[in-house]
C-alpha cells in the first residue's frame, strides 16, 4: 500500500514504507503540512486530505497537541451527531521571520506559527551606493533584531529567518549571492550574517519567494504548474512544478527578466542588451518616459506615469509597448513551460495589471502557441506588493513543517570548546 502526502501546491506526493521512525516524521509531516495550509481542520477531515489512517492522524495530532503546536480551536457545527473538535496550528508556538532585500528598502517582518504579522521594521537603501553588501548586512541584523524586541518574542522562539535577496543564489555548503545588476559577484552573505545572528539563515532570489507565497496563500494555490512573473524595477520569475518551486541545476532557474527579446536593443542593467527587463521593468519605463521622478519615487513615478496615459500620447504610446513587451515574454513562457496558470506580482506588477491586463493577455495570445494558450490564465497576484518578505517567511516554515528545524537550529548554534 502507498500513502500520500499533502504538497503545498494542492498535490498528494506518494509515501513509500519506510523505518518506523521515517514513517512517523512523514506521517507528523502530512499533517502539519494538511492543517497549515487548511487551518482550521477536524481529525475527519485531516484523514481524507492527508489519506492516512484515523488512527494514525489521532496519534500525531495528540504528540502535536502535547507538544503545544496545535490546538482545539473550537467545535464545528453539528447536524445533530456529536460536534467534532476543530485543529489549528497554535500561534504563539514559534515565529519566522522574513526579509526583503528590495530595490529601495530593506524590509524585515515578523509572523506568528499562522502568519500573522507581529512586527515590521523598515530601512531605505540608497540607489547610489549600489546596495552595498555592509550596508544591507546591517539593515538585515538591525531588523531582524528590532522585530524580536518590538515584539516581545524571546529568541528562542523564532524558528527561523527566510531571506529573499535579488541575483541568483549558490546554495551548497556555503551560501553565496551573484547579484549582477547590483554588482555582488560571490557574495558569502550567509558567513557575513552567521557573524552578527544565532538563528537559522535561508536564502532564496526574491521573486522566487514572491512564487512560494503565491503558492501557499494566494493566486497560485492549488496549481500544480504555474508561472509568478515579479515585476518591481527589474523583472523576474518564479517556476512552479509539480507543486513546488523550480530552481534548477544553480538555483539560476526564471531569470526571465533576461531573456533576450529585442536583438541589439536597450542596454539592461545586467550589461546585455535587449533583455526583457530593459522594456518592461519599472526603471526602464521611467527611462523611456524622461520625466522626472516624484520625490525619486519610481512607485509613486510609474503611478503618475499610469495616469498621465488618459491625457498624454507619450505616456500611453510607452504604456503601450510595455504591454507588447510584457505579453510578448509571458507568451515565451507559455511556449516554454505550459503552465496552468501565470500570475503577475511585484509592486510594478500590480500597478501595470490593473491598468493593462488585457492587453497582456492579448500580446500574450498572440506571441504563444494556440493550444498551450487556450489552457492558461493570466491573473494579477492577490496578496498585495509588499509579499517578498511573507514568502521569505515560508522557508523556515517549510523546514518547520518537514521537520528539518531541528537540525538547522542546531547549525547555528556556536560551537562549544576551542
Amino acid at each position: 500500500m502507498v500513502n500520500t502526502r499533502l504538497e503545498p501546491g494542492g498535490r498528494m506526493r506518494d509515501r513509500k514504507r519506510g523505518t518506523v521512525r521515517a514513517l512517523r516524521r512523514e506521517n507528523r509531516a502530512a499533517v502539519l503540512w494538511s492543517l497549515y495550509l487548511g487551518q482550521p481542520r477536524t481529525r475527519h477531515e485531516l484523514n481524507v486530505a492527508t489519506g492516512l489512517s484515523a488512527a494514525s492522524v489521532t496519534n500525531v495530532i495528540r504528540e502535536l497537541i502535547d507538544e503545544g503546536i496545535v490546538i482545539e480551536t473550537g467545535l464545528e457545527e453539528s447536524d445533530g451527531g456529536r460536534p467534532r473538535a476543530m485543529l489549528g496550528m497554535n500561534p504563539g508556538y514559534g515565529y519566522v521571520i522574513g526579509v526583503d532585500v528590495g530595490e529601495t528598502r530593506t524590509r524585515v517582518e515578523l509572523f506568528d506559527l499562522t502568519m500573522a504579522e507581529q512586527a515590521r521594521a523598515e530601512y531605505a537603501l540608497n540607489r547610489a551606493a549600489e546596495h552595498d553588501v555592509d550596508v544591507v548586512v546591517e539593515q538585515i541584523v538591525a531588523g531582524v533584531n528590532a522585530v524580536i524586541a518590538d515584539s516581545g518574542v524571546h529568541p528562542d522562539k523564532v524558528l527561523g529567518v527566510g531571506i529573499g535577496v535579488p541575483g541568483v543564489i549558490e546554495q551548497g555548503p556555503e551560501v553565496f549571492v551573484h547579484g549582477q545588476t547590483y554588482g555582488w559577484d560571490a557574495v558569502p552573505l550567509e558567513r557575513l550574517l552567521r557573524a552578527h545572528l544565532n538563528l537559522p539563515l535561508l536564502f532564496d532570489n526574491g521573486a522566487k519567494t514572491t512564487g512560494q507565497a503565491e503558492l501557499w496563500f494566494g493566486a497560485g494555490r492549488g496549481t500544480e504548474h504555474a508561472a509568478v512573473v515579479f515585476v518591481g524595477s527589474g523583472v523576474g520569475a518564479s517556476l512552479v512544478s509539480g507543486g513546488a518551486t523550480y530552481h534548477g541545476a544553480t538555483s539560476s532557474a526564471a531569470e526571465f527578466g533576461h531573456v533576450t527579446l529585442v536583438l541589439g536593443g536597450r542596454k539592461c542593467r545586467c550589461g546585455a542588451t535587449g533583455c526583457l527587463e530593459a522594456y518592461a521593468g519599472a526603471e526602464a519605463i521611467l527611462e523611456r518616459y524622461g520625466r522626472p521622478m516624484a520625490a525619486d519615487d519610481q512607485e509613486i513615478a510609474l503611478a503618475e506615469l499610469i495616469g498621465a496615459a488618459e491625457t498624454s500620447p507619450l505616456a500611453a504610446a510607452i504604456l503601450d509597448e510595455t504591454a507588447l513587451y510584457l505579453g510578448a515574454g509571458i507568451g515565451t513562457l507559455i511556449n516554454l513551460f505550459n503552465p496552468e496558470r501565470v500570475i503577475l506580482c511585484g509592486w510594478a506588477g500590480l500597478l501595470l495589471g490593473k491598468r493593462l491586463l488585457p492587453e497582456i493577455r492579448e500580446s500574450a495570445r498572440q506571441h504563444s502557441l494556440r493550444h498551450p494558450f487556450a489552457s492558461t490564465s493570466i491573473e494579477i497576484g492577490t496578496l498585495g506588493p509588499e509579499v517578498v518578505a511573507l514568502g521569505a517567511a515560508t522557508l523556515p516554515m517549510e523546514s518547520f513543517l518537514n521537520g528539518s528545524w531541528a537540525a538547522g537550529r542546531a547549525r547555528a548554534q556556536p560551537r562549544q570548546g576551542g
